[in-house]
């Protein structure tokens, strides 16, 4: 009785062992999707539409999807790709099936707008934190809006699970979504009458490098970029223990002033040594390249606060963090659009040549000479004193403003005038500017302000203006005898920039001149 026990057990242990086996095998032989394709997508409308994932090398793997079958074979490391034919929008929900050795049914698939919205806290913040966020999210219910959260937390491996899931437009799902991303694809929805998905791909703190491919770093302005990464990695324990040494120094610190019924400042800062998503291309690998390719309309894109040091650099930095998501989206035209820098700080009674400015001026130089770029104008809607200004419906209304002049081609302005040129006439400067609309004018009705010109010796001083036509301005100062270059609301925090055309929508801040900044050389 005793041997008859122990043959059932070997004999069940066995089956078990051949079981977990056959379970990892069959596992890792699946037909697998990355996260993006999943239920509730929705697809791009009028472009070819890649699906792709995992199989057996050799696998055949079938995909269905309303009227068309393709068929492809997975590749020596199980790769496998295919392309739908372009369709029509549709907001009837379809299934797709993924076919190999195991089947998988998606559900509730539309067809209609996908857009990427990509940048850092300005971008992340959500809906539930935005001015009026509580009554947007209360009366969110939109079944044709979906939503993708990029989770950053399991895009980094700090915790098994997708990287996202598509979800329609509730107060659930809505609440800790993006401000400006969930309002862009609710006045796109209004606007087109087609289903919408909104990508939100976000992370507060994060610079330019890392959103870009290492590959494209590689020149002498960016190269540091990609160094600064060995740096931090040798000094990165000594750090840790510092970093750990002040918490603990700052805990027992807090909880005397706690009880002392006072209100502690801030805990140290996390260094950047010690920030995962500060090496270059970190937040590319973990959080966009998942992505890829994806079938998207275009991208927009809400960051610079934290390359800020840099502005200079940006210049080159935007640029070629555009090139590198078109090149490996294999779209050459892929349509960015660029929110600029708001206000912020406190005003100056004099024009200054400030970081925030230049680098909000690199934004526009990108959006003037790459071409499908367009620049967001947000000069008025920032706070003086926040950095994450709260207000982000009006920052959406003109992010669709552009899209829709730009991107689907209505007969609208996409934004304020946009400064084309300056040359002196006399003691004087004439500017010219294009996407005038019925003409050149000012929000208050008063002569144009903000104004500052320079001479040789490139002290500014501010100036007078008058439109001089509907797309021209002349410049003046007493004080400035033979001008060379113009600049206009170049400071932080302008007081009262009103230039604008009919759209209403302001001027962006500019300038003439290309002399170095005060983060000249800093790389």
């Amino acid at each position: 009785m005793k041997r008859s026990c122990c043959h059932h057990l070997l004999r069940n242990l066995l089956t078990i062992h051949v079981m977990i086996l056959s379970f990892s095998w069959h596992a890792w032989g699946y037909v697998d999707l990355p996260d993006i394709i999943s239920d509730s997508m929705v697809l791009q409308q009028n472009q070819p539409i890649p699906i792709w994932g995992r199989a057996l090398p050799g696998e055949e793997v079938i995909v269905r999807f309303k009227n068309q079958v393709k068929t492809t074979i997975a590749d020596d490391q199980g790769h496998w790709y295919i392309v739908l034919n372009p369709m029509q929008a549709d907001s009837v929900a379809a299934d797709m099936w993924i076919e190999g050795i195991n089947t998988i049914h998606l559900k509730g698939i539309l067809v209609g707008e996908v857009w990427l919205c990509a940048g850092q806290s300005n971008m992340q913040l959500t809906l539930s934190e935005s001015l009026h966020g509580d009554s947007a999210v209360t009366s969110a219910h939109d079944p044709q809006l979906r939503l993708f959260n990029v989770n950053r937390i399991t895009s980094f491996g700090h915790q098994y699970g997708p990287i996202g899931q598509w979800q329609a437009s509730y107060p659930a799902s809505v609440r800790v979504f993006s401000a400006v991303a969930y309002y862009y694809g609710q006045l796109l929805r209004q606007k087109l009458h087609v289903p919408v998905g909104i990508i939100n791909d976000s992370y507060g703190g994060s610079q330019a490098e890392a959103w870009t491919p290492v590959a494209y770093l590689h020149t002498p302005d960016l190269q540091p970029c990609i160094d600064r990464e060995k740096t931090w990695a040798a000094e990165r324990a000594i750090v840790q223990h510092q970093y750990q040494q002040a918490i603990t120094q700052w805990k027992l610190y807090a909880e005397q002033e706690r009880a002392a019924g006072r209100v502690p400042r801030e805990a140290p800062h996390q260094p950047d040594a010690l920030r995962e998503y500060r090496p270059a291309g970190s937040i590319y690998e973990h959080m966009v390249k998942p992505l890829i390719p994806f079938a998207i309309r275009g991208v927009i894109w809400y960051q610079g606060e934290s390359n800020e040091d840099r502005a200079e650099q940006y210049g080159i930095l935007l640029p070629t963090l555009i090139r590198s998501w078109r090149n490996e989206w294999h779209n050459d035209t892929l349509p960015f659009g660029i929110i600029q820098l708001p206000n912020f700080r406190d005003p100056h009674p004099y024009p200054a040549d400030e970081a925030w400015s230049h680098l909000r001026d690199a934004q526009r130089w990108t959006a003037d000479t790459v071409p499908h770029c367009g620049l967001i104008v947000t000069i008025d809607l920032g706070e003086a004193h926040n950095i994450h200004p709260k207000d982000k419906w009006d920052v959406s209304k003109r992010v669709l403003q552009w899209a829709l002049a730009k991107v689907y081609d209505w007969p609208v302005l996409p934004g304020g005038p946009i400064f084309q040129q300056a040359h002196p006439n006399g003691n004087k400067m004439i500017l010219t500017f294009t996407c005038t609309g019925k003409g050149l004018k000012t929000t208050d009705g008063m002569p144009p302000n903000e104004f500052a010109l320079a001479g040789e010796d490139h002290q500014w001083h501010w100036a007078k203006a008058k439109i001089l036509s509907p797309n021209q301005i002349i410049v003046w100062s007493p004080e400035v005898k033979h001008p060379i270059a113009v600049r206009y609301a170049f400071n932080n925090n302008p007081l009262r920039p009103n230039l604008t055309n009919d759209s209403g929508i302001p001027a962006s801040p500019f300038r003439s001149d290309d002399w170095p900044g005060p983060t000249h050389g800093k790389r």
